[in-house]
């Protein structure tokens, strides 16, 4: 351990969050989650005998960086996107498949229960994850289950010991409906796919309306699901702090130096189009909220006008967009496509004053393609003069895209910096969300 390093962990907090080992050239090379930083991380350092890759992974360590969460489920979401995010090389090397784990829900089911699962399928159910500890999702699941009782096994209409705990929505001895029951399971995704603070809201909502109209009982419900859920924070599981502090994430204050912005942006929206041929054309929005996918917040868009204009396409999206003020507007956006993308979009999104870059991929849609992006000189953010971004371990200039376009910033990010890993985040979701969007609208019309 170098003496700067050492210091520095004099500092970690007792809090939970999210660590992030570092080698010398500033690479993110692991990330894990923690009940107690201070902790958690001084282990790496201890003079104990260690597996072979454990030693190889603390011999690489260089830095050390961590962002504090509210509780450990929060640091167990954000561990899962941040490895999503920078794939760095020893979680790769040090992970055993078993640990990692996706919650398993089919709605279409007449009457669904709930499963963990390592390798999802395409057989139409919902999982979320992936979560990098078993024993920690299942958890904080079990604890969920007391608020929303749910079937952990296919539904046999037998009254069992966890009917009597309440564990179970009770259809078998008639105290809940197959309705109901699905009702109520929605709510649980929620919460477990990261819209908590926002049902929190809804069954508030819900619970006066429901009293007003007299409907005591949907009144009663949503009261006892809104007081478990806030007892819950004070738990294990979550907070009604949205996701973490911006001020930590590296990639947000890089893209505030880099567009000139007022503060990070904290609502972010990629876009994409997808189609094949002009048949089934489909666009997505995609929400990072402080650097983190934000699923409950996509939007799917079939083309009203199904076409092989790809310009033609992602204007109709942008303008339908732009018409949901109840959305709230994006500090930015991010569009899969170059200089023409982008500036046949720009007129759209001036009036409302909203930054937008496009990710410019030159026909490589690989996973591995470098992040290139484009970016418009706007007078209000800045003066035409080619800035310059801190991106991580080296400064990059950004220069003109062509003699004859002035208005261009041609900006190659580093491959493995902050930005430029959240920037690849953002568009490979997009893409994701589309291909996913448009393959379900084709295998409809087929079955026609």
């Amino acid at each position: 351990m170098n003496a700067a390093l050492k210091q520095k962990l004099n500092k970690l907090p007792v809090e939970p969050g999210v660590y992030f080992h570092k080698n010398v050239s500033g690479e993110i090379i692991y990330v894990g989650k923690a009940a107690v930083l201070k902790n958690r991380v001084k282990q790496y350092f201890q003079k104990s005998e260690k597996d072979a890759k454990t030693a190889a992974l603390v011999a690489e360590i260089f830095d050390t960086d961590w962002i504090t969460v509210d509780t450990e489920m929060d640091a167990l979401f954000l561990e899962s996107e941040m490895i999503k995010r920078y794939k760095p090389k020893w979680n790769i090397l040090l992970r055993d498949d078993k640990t990692v784990s996706y919650v398993r829900i089919n709605l279409k089911d007449e009457i669904p229960y709930v499963s963990f699962t390592r390798n999802p399928i395409d057989d139409k159910a919902t999982y979320i994850g992936p979560f990098y500890g078993k024993k920690a999702v299942e958890r904080a699941v079990r604890s969920l289950r007391r608020i929303f009782p749910y079937y952990d096994k296919p539904y046999t209409g037998r009254k069992t010991l966890n009917t009597d705990l309440g564990l179970t929505p009770g259809i078998e001895i008639g105290r809940c409906t197959a309705r109901d029951y699905k009702r109520n399971l929605r709510k649980f995704m929620r919460y477990l796919g990261g819209d908590r603070k926002k049902l929190l809201k809804d069954l508030e909502k819900t619970m006066k309306e429901e009293a007003g109209k007299g409907n005591f009982e949907l009144a009663a419900e949503a009261r006892d699901q809104l007081f478990g859920l806030k007892e819950l924070k004070k738990k294990i599981i979550f907070s009604d702090k949205e996701f973490l502090d911006i001020s930590s994430d590296q990639a947000l204050k890089q893209l505030q130096e880099l567009l000139k912005l007022s503060s990070p942006p904290r609502r972010i929206e990629g876009y994409d189009i997808s189609h094949q041929s002009g048949e089934n054309a489909v666009g997505s929005m995609v929400v990072f909220l402080n650097g983190v996918a934000a699923r409950s917040e996509y939007r799917k868009f079939r083309l009203k006008t199904s076409s092989n204009d790809d310009l033609k396409s992602m204007r109709e999206v942008i303008t339908r967009r732009l018409k949901h003020q109840e959305w709230g507007l994006p500090d930015l956006m991010i569009l899969d496509g170059g200089a023409t993308q982008v500036g046949a979009i720009l007129p759209l999104v001036e009036p409302y004053n909203i930054p937008l870059v496009g990710r410019d991929k030159s026909g490589d849609h690989s996973k591995s393609a470098g992040v290139t992006l484009i970016i418009p000189n706007i007078p209000n953010r800045g003066d035409s003069e080619p800035s310059k971004a801190k991106t991580g371990t080296e400064t990059t200039v950004a220069t003109g895209i062509s003699d004859a376009s002035r208005d261009w910033n041609h900006l190659e990010l580093p491959t493995g910096s902050h930005i430029a890993r959240l920037i690849a985040r953002v568009d490979e979701e997009a893409h994701r969300f589309a291909i996913t969007y448009h393959s379900l609208l084709k295998r409809k019309n087929m079955l026609k």
